[in-house]
């Protein structure tokens, strides 16, 4: 791949700040973490369906979705997780400058590729979300039968069965999905916005 080259920066006559107190509201992206079928996707738009209702001007990046279009010519490899992970760290921070409160729903599962967008942002912007749930909890909701197909070889390289899944070691917020219901989690995360005076 070509890089580009003689580009540079050009910063916005509207800042982000401007945005902020425009909106009444800071920015932030709640990056959601777990493995498949721990609820990141369904406490991901139930945070941004909140936000919505109160005015906030939110948006969700769901992993699905991104593949479909910006990132559709990726794969499942080592190198195309981290180049995915890489790039929705970059369409994330767009949105934050955009003065919205982003939430992302990916697996990500290696704790480097997770460092590097979160070095991305600046501090407090990025709130890694650990939506943790045990491995056989997920098996047993499996609501697109993936742990089936993947214990049966039928899909290589999933998280959890034959690649690996870095929890975080010290996420902002750890939300324990298999005891709590989704307005509870909910209610925790808008909490810790509110704490953080972003709300």
């Amino acid at each position: 791949m070509t890089k580009a080259t003689n580009i540079t920066w050009h910063a916005s006559t509207v800042s982000k700040s401007d945005r902020h107190a425009q909106n009444g509201h800071g920015s932030c992206v709640l990056w959601f973490t777990g493995l498949s079928g721990s609820g990141k996707s369904t406490i991901a738009n139930a945070v941004s369906s909140a936000l919505y209702r109160q005015g906030i001007n939110e948006y969700v990046l769901d992993g699905d979705n991104i593949r479909h279009g910006l990132n559709k010519d990726l794969g499942f490899s080592d190198h195309d997780r981290t180049e995915n992970i890489r790039r929705i760290g970059e369409v994330a921070k767009l949105f934050v400058d955009s003065g919205a409160v982003v939430t992302t729903a990916f697996i990500s599962p290696f704790r480097s590729d997770r460092d590097q967008v979160r070095a991305i942002f600046e501090e407090g912007e990025f709130i890694e979300v650990y939506v943790d749930c045990p491995l056989e909890e997920c098996e047993k909701r499996d609501p697109k039968q993936l742990y089936q197909k993947a214990r049966r070889g039928e899909i290589k390289d999933f998280t959890g069965i034959d690649s690996p899944y870095e929890a975080p070691k010290n996420p902002e917020i750890t939300v324990r999905s298999d005891l709590l219901s989704v307005d509870e989690a909910v209610n925790q995360i808008l909490g810790y916005l509110q704490e953080k005076n972003i709300l």
